[in-house]
């Protein structure tokens, strides 16, 4: 399985991706291909996203069942621990701005960032009082 999520692209790119899989819902792209089609559409999307972003997940033989890119400019960054791949949130201010390549200093999966406050004092798992 196959899925891409795009957000703020052209329509040329949504138009392209429409003749290779099914649009479910608006930027919502789902189908069944091998590996080798799978990178000629990262391809197209990575030389026509602009000012966009996408995420493209496909299932795959490892512990999670499935693995996932980002593409573009996200707040929403990959991050591997342990073998796991998780998403990572950049500060707000960083998100504006391309991604890094690596994994910054201030992306922690426990406190929320080097010079950021939060109300709560941490981003962890924390839930509201009514659910716990």
């Amino acid at each position: 399985m196959l899925v891409i999520v795009t957000e703020s692209v052209p329509a040329r790119l949504r138009g392209y991706l429409s003749r290779w899989m099914l649009e479910v819902r608006a930027g919502v792209f789902l189908a069944a291909y091998s590996s080798k089609v799978r990178e000629m559409l990262i391809s197209a999307v990575k030389k026509n996203i602009e000012t966009g972003n996408v995420v493209v997940a496909w299932s795959t033989n490892n512990e999670s069942g499935f693995d996932f890119e980002t593409y573009g400019k996200n707040r929403r960054i990959p991050l591997e621990v342990d073998g796991f791949k998780l998403v990572s949130f950049l500060p707000s201010e960083i998100g504006a701005e391309a991604a890094p390549s690596t994994t910054p200093e201030y992306c922690s999966l426990t406190s929320p960032g080097k010079g950021i406050e939060s109300a709560q004092g941490s981003v962890g798992n924390q839930l509201p009082p009514k659910l716990i």
